[in-house]
């Protein structure tokens, strides 16, 4: 993985302004260096230019970006963030067509896709990617993103230029791009947050290219265009063509993303999309006389203080005992201390640039530094849950029957501490209710379902392209942050694709949840992982922790330079700290309750004064 930014200015003329310029991609190029310790690089040219930043997975010797393909006369320049998992046979398809390679980069081969077939070389990509594309014949830049929208890539414009970049930060480099904040920006921090509007930057001026998408900039034209989209169409296969089916896309797709020239690992938490991955990956490796490394996570003392509850039913580590002893892996059991996952939330903004997940994501941060430790490359069980219908809110009755984001039904607890004004000029409730309605109306319905098919879609298209981006975004900077690659071989395209149109009946099939998915895993785990009870990201049950953050909102409440109390009443505050907090109703997501509302007031405090936000 890597990190990517450049400009794209048409008016400018080569000579003007070098090193201005020249230290510009460098700047923006620095912001990034966490992304892609190993090596780095500009390239500026006239009316572009290019960073890269490089973690080395694939010929570390041979893969340097930015790359440059001269034909005709003509230059073209790659700068790419990804892995392409289909490299072999587009390597054998280009030099069939007479092309010439001279590395084993998937770099070279994306360029050189790009200069046989088009535009149209991104629907033959299989793999994660960010990319940026300048071509001196069309004198053009090309962005394009990944169908799942695994690798990210924000982009700004000013009066004159296009600048783009893997993180928002590397945008911030550029002196005519502030970070400022409006009224919608406000909303979506307030009202949606952690989740972020498809496309949205947060910031004023800042957008994301949207999954499945490619950005033209051509003269004066910007012009974002879909190369993929998920069509609704009838599902035809019989139920034991599908576990079939099912079953050979999602081991294609792991042992797909094994491809590597640095030693892979897997993430494991003994449930089955992380024993499923693992043993993919365990089962290849043993064929190459190695042996597989895992890694599993919990909280210090959570042994002592776990408590089970019906959206954690269960600890992972005796899950995880029994999958190592099957797997005959290497394995670490990592822990995060109340102290590190609470000072973890602010590495976690600057990781993100914005607010995040709270102790979801800090804590996640910390073991991916723990990871990278030992190794550069992790395959997770990410995805799984969105795709294959693992949420309770899947087949809760209220979010079946209720028009609203079924992570994050309740408005109320995210009001809680406003003050009354900002409450009444944020309209949170209208507002979510807005980009709510906005979102469904998007779903890629079937002509002639019932109503209660269409509902089950509607779901399906939300997790998909909401939920699954905030832990996507999660897993990308969280592992990035430390130089780790974290591949996602459930988010394959060809996955997503088939499970759209699977019936609901087969998704659920023996009248479990997921249950395709653990049909078609068939003896690859033991039953006890198989029909394990679906438990969740592991979190804190340490009372410390939520007396940490209570101490830090105190003094932050305390303090007159604090930009957070702009927005919240000192005197519901305190009254919040001194209240039992309320684990039984998340205001976003399973796990985030009373104490990681206390966290991300102290994030967004953070990340105000950080930045220096300036609101509008």
């Amino acid at each position: 993985m890597c990190g990517i930014a450049g400009f794209y200015q048409p008016d400018r003329k080569e000579e003007h302004n070098r090193e201005e310029f020249c230290a510009l991609l460098n700047r923006m190029k620095q912001a990034l260096w966490r992304r892609g310790p190993d090596d780095s690089g500009i390239w500026l040219k006239q009316w572009a230019g290019l960073a890269h930043t490089r973690l080395a997975i694939i010929d570390p010797s041979g893969g340097k970006q930015p790359m440059i393909r001269r034909e005709g006369g003509y230059e073209t320049a790659i700068a790419y963030n990804g892995e392409l998992y289909n490299t072999s046979e587009l390597r054998q398809e280009l030099l069939a067509s007479g092309r010439t390679l001279e590395t084993s980069s998937d770099t070279e081969v994306i360029l050189n896709a790009y200069l046989e077939y088009g535009l149209e070389f991104l629907s033959r990509l299989n793999g994660i990617f960010a990319l940026a594309i300048v071509d001196f014949r069309t004198k053009r830049l090309l962005l394009a993103r990944d169908r799942a929208g695994v690798k990210p890539l924000f982009y700004a414009k000013t009066k004159s230029s296009l600048f783009f970049s893997s993180e928002i930060k590397g945008l911030f480099a550029c002196p005519e791009i502030k970070p400022r904040l409006s009224l919608r920006g406000l909303q979506e921090i307030f009202a949606l947050g952690p989740a972020r509007i498809p496309g949205s930057g947060i910031f004023q001026g800042v957008s994301e290219v949207l999954p499945g998408h490619y950005l033209l900039c051509q003269e004066d034209s910007i012009c974002q265009k879909p190369y993929w989209k998920l069509e609704s169409r009838p599902h035809e296969d019989s139920f034991e063509d599908t576990v079939e089916y099912t079953g050979f896309l999602l081991q294609d797709a792991i042992r797909r993303q094994m491809v590597s020239d640095v030693p892979i690992c897997t993430f494991l938490s003994g449930g089955i999309d992380s024993s499923l991955v693992s043993a993919v990956c365990a089962q290849e490796l043993k064929k190459q006389g190695k042996r597989l490394m895992t890694f599993s996570f919990d909280f210090t003392g959570n042994d002592q203080f776990f408590q089970a509850n019906a959206f954690q039913p269960s600890q992972d580590r005796p899950y995880v005992e029994m999958m190592v002893k099957n797997l005959d892996s290497s394995h670490q059991y990592l822990e995060c201390s109340t102290l590190d996952q609470a000072r973890g939330l602010f590495d976690s903004v600057l990781a993100h640039d914005l607010p995040s997940m709270a102790d979801v994501d800090s804590s996640m941060l910390h073991f991916c530094s723990l990871v990278k430790a030992s190794c550069k490359v992790a395959l997770t069980g990410e995805c799984a849950d969105e795709i294959f219908g693992g949420y309770p809110w899947f087949y809760s009755e209220e979010a079946f029957r209720r028009h609203a984001f079924p992570w994050s039904m309740e408005m109320a607890p995210r009001q809680v501490l406003l003050k009354d004004e900002v409450i009444s000029d944020l309209r949170m409730e209208e507002f979510s209710c807005e980009i709510y309605e906005e979102s469904r109306s998007k779903t890629p319905y079937l002509d002639g379902e019932s109503p209660d098919k269409r509902r089950q879609r509607e779901i399906s298209w939300l997790n998909l392209t909401w939920f699954m981006q905030t832990l996507l975004n999660r897993m990308d900077r969280t592992s990035m942050y430390s130089g780790l690659e974290a591949r996602v071989p459930f988010a394959d395209h060809r996955i997503i694709e088939y499970l759209w149109n699977v019936p609901w009946s087969m998704k659920t099939a023996g009248g479990m949840a997921k249950g395709l998915l653990r049909q078609a895993a068939g003896d690859l785990l033991p039953k006890e992982i198989l029909y394990r009870k679906k438990s969740p990201y592991p979190k804190s049950y340490d009372t410390g922790y939520e007396a940490l953050l209570g101490k830090w909102v105190l003094e932050m409440a305390q303090d007159p330079s604090s930009p957070i109390m702009t927005f919240f009443a000192k005197e519901k505050l305190l009254e919040f700290l001194s209240a039992p907090s309320d684990y039984g109703k998340p205001w976003y997501g399973q796990l985030m309750a009373g104490p990681q509302m206390l966290a991300y007031i102290l994030q967004i405090d953070f990340w105000l004064k950080h930045y220096h936000i300036q609101i509008l």
